[in-house]
């Protein structure tokens, strides 16, 4: 889905923006990122025994550290993005299952806490700002908004795909249909409708989540429970090794673009 409404066209602006443009290769990313996110943070928490209060703080700090050097940086660098993105994904599954299960919140509660918090987070951005943007972030205050709302997106969306996949009874593979049908929803409204793309890249973003928490159980779970059964720790390994690729294939294409504009658009 190739969002690009706030772009006006090949300025300046667009190689100083904070986050990369939204193509159809940043949603197989993040997606993979998303998926990353469940199996990777399943691994800490389940397979390495630490626990989710402990899986929780360690992944946390990894947010912190990689958000720090996001915000330092003057322009968009893709490890740096997406390690953030990585970050914001571990986070809210560990949390996500900290507030479901040691808590006991349960997924119906936490989902609707966590759903009002991404909603609250997005007006207070629209009334501090007057906007609400996904593209060419360039300003601090723009950016902190971006990434507090990804974060607290991809904890409801953990909490979301478990509810879909558990309460719901619709399992792991059902489940990651239902949220790829909704995405394929978004996608639509966005060539068809007149629906704001802000709003549709947000929804689109929160769909992402659950869709990765599925798949990523869906391939770690035992058989009994509907799942593959794959080692946690190789499915995050491997996941990993996709990503970059991925980054690299984006980063390269990238750096044949800007090469083929005028000389003052790569100063």
């Amino acid at each position: 889905m190739a969002i690009n409404s706030q772009s006006n066209g090949n300025t300046k602006e667009n190689f100083i923006s904070k986050v990369p443009q939204v193509t159809l290769a940043f949603w197989i990313i993040k997606i993979f990122a998303t998926t990353f996110g469940e199996t990777g943070g399943d691994a800490v928490t389940m397979t390495l025994n630490l626990g989710y209060a402990v899986g929780s703080l360690i992944f946390l700090g990894f947010f912190f550290v990689a958000l720090t050097s996001q915000v330092m940086l003057k322009r968009y660098h893709p490890l740096i993005y997406w390690s953030v993105v990585v970050a914001t994904t571990t986070v809210g599954t560990t949390m996500s299952d900290y507030f479901d299960r040691t808590l006991g919140f349960g997924y119906i509660k936490s989902s609707l806490i966590l759903f009002f918090g991404v909603l609250a987070v997005i007006f207070v951005w629209h009334k501090v700002m007057g906007r609400i943007k996904f593209e060419n972030i360039t300003d601090w205050k723009d950016e902190i908004f971006y990434w507090v709302t990804i974060l607290v997106s991809n904890t409801l969306g953990t909490a979301l795909g478990d509810f879909t996949a558990t309460d719901l009874g619709l399992g792991f593979e059902r489940g990651a249909l239902v949220f790829a049908g909704l995405i394929a929803l978004v996608a639509a409204a966005h060539f068809f409708t007149k629906i704001p793309k802000s709003y549709l890249f947000w929804a689109a973003y929160i769909l992402t989540r659950p869709l990765g928490a599925t798949l990523g159980d869906l391939l770690t779970r035992p058989h009994i429970e509907g799942g593959l059964e794959l080692s946690r720790i190789n499915s995050s390994l491997s996941i990993a090794v996709f990503m970059l690729i991925g980054i690299m294939a984006i980063v390269y294409t990238e750096r044949k673009t800007q090469k083929a504009l005028p000389q003052e658009y790569n100063s």
